[in-house]
């Protein structure tokens, strides 16, 4: 519990995270000039602790050092402190992670800086115990050292700092005069296939991620090549993920990350994004599979979402803690005596056998439900029941042992809304909403949306977070390219132009804003926001796509469906200017990726004019079916489709047209559905 009394300075402000930390008796500042001053008018090198609410060590780390009072007056005495939320300042966040990560070769959170008033960093490291262990130096220890040196080495720590500040600057990149090749992409292929878990699905060795845009790649691959062995891998690891402890059986939704293999024990923080980049990928899915698992999924994840991180006016909350009462996962886990007390003996029985829960557990003596190793067909019927009563049993299990997990103590909301992850959501809302043909996604998403406006846009400007009636920082480079990416999705699932109309905008002001007119590629942050050490271009594809990779491809597709061929040479600008990146390390780019197998499939135009009838039923069958490389447009109004569509097109005498366009030459007009449908290489189911 913290032991200070009296606030500190965090407590003014907005940010879960650093309210968290406002009755530390460390003398936290929020990250400012006032800081700064303070630790230049003070001869003090700073402490900057960057993290965010829902993280379990830096809980931890807080518990052992920031509410002790010894540790407290060294900080006090010797630094002054700055405590930074991530999620606010990812544009921080970034540029000391990379620091980190350049001094140790690893780095992760609670993200722990040492640097000079003039932000130049000198030491860096994730968490630190109290007292020394384990071969791991003590935080009180580290920061006597630390301030030491800096008093009596002063030239050393300031070569140390500006040696720092300098490899961040000379590590930008040199812009290519060729394209990357579609080399890259067969490469990037190889290379997943080469790490993939036959077994359990996913990439490489444990802690396992999600990183849904592997599986997105993977499926534009599929359809451009073929190869079943890209759709293989896909169904695999979605497959895996819904059957492992990594899903939340009992209340749905996908924790950010699994510790073994085999996806069983998570680590049960919920992350936004995750649940919406999931969300979406398991909705492309089913409109390649048509595999009713994958739409189970999906709709769970939407049925959780608004159940548990929706606000009354539509918009998405940021993450559900991994702790409850001071434990990892003991919101989610349980003891076999617990279900059989909820369920009784006959159908707990049954419970257990099908979701591997054991008097032993699987987890720190508890249970953490999955069907890793179920046969749910042979399970059911040895219960002496067929598949759809064995369902049936097993949903009403679930909905009593949902019941009365909602009587624990529920984890720590983080509760703020992110532009960003929100506009995630509001894309993987959407495309649901096509693949199902559910127009209730789809007014989800809606909803999200024009929260957006009304509550993010301040004097024109769209801001990066609000909360509690606060917007606040102006917006990075991601929430313009996430927001553009949900546009262009909303304007699939409705046909609306207004959602076209607004991704134009959207695109221009990402322009204006962030565009490197020299080089190429966009900057994290506005030309005139904030100046920090180093002004960052972010390409790399980590548990987020990077605004850069969401920009290029939603770009390329704005261009195909405006006409509008000035973003084909954005996006061609920016494959050169991040080609070596792309080229040295393809698993790392994969969204970024897509943007060049968009340009292979090559994309279409299809431009469909007729009766709102027949508009209708060959624009859902598109929304259903699975085509990455289409740009289809459609509207009742002519005027309006022309003025969104520079090439506007009529009707003939018939109730249908559809001008199919490739490599900007169109086709002879159809009129027949079938004739449609046939070129276009889609199915009417």
């Amino acid at each position: 519990m913290p032991t200070n009394k009296t606030p500190n300075r965090l407590i003014a402000e907005k940010s879960p995270y650093l309210l968290q930390h406002a009755h530390n008796p460390v003398d936290w500042y929020p990250w400012g000039e006032e800081a700064f001053q303070k630790a230049r008018t003070e001869n003090k090198p700073v402490f900057v602790s960057i993290g965010y609410s829902t993280c379990h060590w830096c809980h931890v780390m807080e518990r052992e050092s920031f509410e002790d009072e010894e540790v407290a007056r060294l900080l006090n005495e010797r630094f002054v402190s700055i405590k930074v939320d991530r999620e606010e300042r990812p544009d921080i966040d970034s540029i000391y992670m990379n620091i980190c990560q350049m001094m140790n070769g690893h780095g992760g959170w609670p993200l722990s800086v040492f640097m000079t008033p003039d932000q130049k960093p000198f030491f860096a490291g994730t968490y630190f115990p109290k007292e020394s262990r384990y071969g791991v130096p003590g935080f009180k220890e580290v920061i006597t050292q630390l301030h030491d040196q800096y008093m009596k080495n002063r030239d050393q720590i300031e070569k140390i700092a500006s040696d720092a500040a300098e490899a961040l600057k000379h590590s930008a990149r040199e812009s290519s005069a060729e394209l990357p090749s579609a080399d890259v992409l067969h490469k990037t292929y190889q290379q997943l296939a080469g790490s993939f878990n036959s077994f359990y699905g996913g990439f490489g060795d444990a802690p396992k991620f999600p990183i849904p845009h592997n599986l997105m790649f993977l499926l534009k691959y599929y359809k451009w090549t073929g190869k079943e062995m890209a759709l293989k891998m896909v169904e695999k690891t979605l497959v895996s993920m819904a059957n492992g402890g990594i899903y939340d059986h009992i209340g749905f939704g996908f924790a950010r990350y699994s510790v073994d293999v085999m996806w069983l024990v998570p680590h049960f923080e919920k992350m936004l994004y995750d649940n919406a980049l999931l969300l979406y990928t398991y909705s492309e899915a089913y409109q390649v599979t048509k595999n009713s698992k994958y739409k189970e999924i999906a709709e769970q994840i939407i049925e959780f979402i608004t159940r548990e991180m929706t606000n009354e006016e539509g918009a998405f909350f940021s993450a559900i803690d991994a702790d409850s009462e001071g434990e990892e996962g003991k919101y989610y886990v349980w003891s076999k005596e617990e279900i059989l007390d909820v369920l009784g003996d006959k159908d707990g029985e049954f419970f257990c056998r099908v979701y591997d829960i054991t008097s032993g557990g699987n987890f720190e003596g508890k249970n953490i439900p999955n069907l890793i190793h179920t046969n749910i067909v042979k399970t059911v019927a040895e219960a002496g029941l067929n598949l759809e009563e064995g369902k049936a049993k097993l949903e009403e299990s679930r909905q009593k042992l949902f019941e009365k997990r909602q009587e624990r103590v529920y984890p720590h909301l983080d509760d703020k809304i992110l532009t960003s992850w929100n506009a995630l959501m509001i894309a993987g809302l959407a495309k649901a909403g096509q693949a199902f043909q559910n127009k209730n996604h789809v007014e989800k998403a809606e909803k999200a949306l024009r929260f957006i406006e009304e509550k993010l846009v301040v004097n024109g400007e769209l801001m990066a977070r609000y909360r509690d009636g606060e917007s606040k920082f102006r917006a990075y480079l991601d929430d313009w390219a996430f927001l553009l990416w949900a546009l262009l999705e909303l304007y699939e699932a409705t046909f609306s132009m207004e959602y076209l109309d607004k991704a134009r905008n959207t695109a221009e002001k990402m322009k204006k804003h962030f565009w490197d007119e020299q080089d190429g590629g966009f900057y994290f942050t506005r030309s005139d926001g904030e100046a920090l050490i180093v002004r960052e271009k972010q390409v790399y594809d980590g548990a987020l796509p990077s605004g850069n990779s969401v920009a290029a491809v939603s770009l390329l597709r704005l261009g195909h469906f405006t006409g509008e061929t000035k973003w084909f040479d954005v996006v061609d600008d920016m494959q050169r200017f991040f080609k070596h990146d792309v080229e040295s390390y393809g698993p790392g780019h994969t969204f970024f990726l897509q943007s060049l197998l968009l340009k292979e499939f090559p994309m279409r135009e299809v431009i469909i004019v007729g009766t709102p009838e027949k508009c209708s039923k060959l624009a859902g069958i598109i929304q259903k079916a699975y085509t990455p490389e289409l740009a289809p447009l459609t509207s009742n109004n002519q005027e309006e489709l022309e003025k969104i569509y520079e090439r506007g097109y009529a009707a003939t005498d018939s109730d249908l047209t559809v001008y199919i366009c490739e490599n900007f030459t169109c086709q002879k007009p159809l009129n027949d559905l079938k004739d449609v449908l046939k070129e276009l290489k889609i199915a009417n189911d």
